[in-house]
């Protein structure tokens, strides 16, 4: 686990490459390719943020419920046949 109070120390190289320390990128799960936004915060301080992956989208969507709903001509649909749909039109 990583001390939040310890911050760890990099080099910015010739090129303005900076190395994230292996602590960081487990705990963030970043890979070789992975990218990355960087953005400055309003106290100066760099923000990295992991961007998601393909396979992040592909995990986030397949817990979305797939349902077909079938409407009639007035736009009414039945709502124990298409009780997700349903249940998404009542939300609050």
């Amino acid at each position: 686990m990583i001390d939040q109070g310890t911050p760890k120390i990099s080099k910015i190289s010739s090129k303005g490459q900076v190395v994230i320390p292996v602590e960081f990128r487990r705990k963030l799960g970043l890979q070789d390719g992975d990218q990355v936004t960087i953005d400055v915060n309003d106290n100066n301080e760099l923000v990295l943020k992991k961007l998601p992956t393909a396979l992040d989208w592909h995990n986030l969507i397949t817990t979305i419920p797939n349902e077909k709903v079938d409407v009639d001509q007035n736009g009414y649909y039945n709502p124990e046949k298409a009780s997700h749909f349903h249940d998404w039109m009542n939300e609050d």
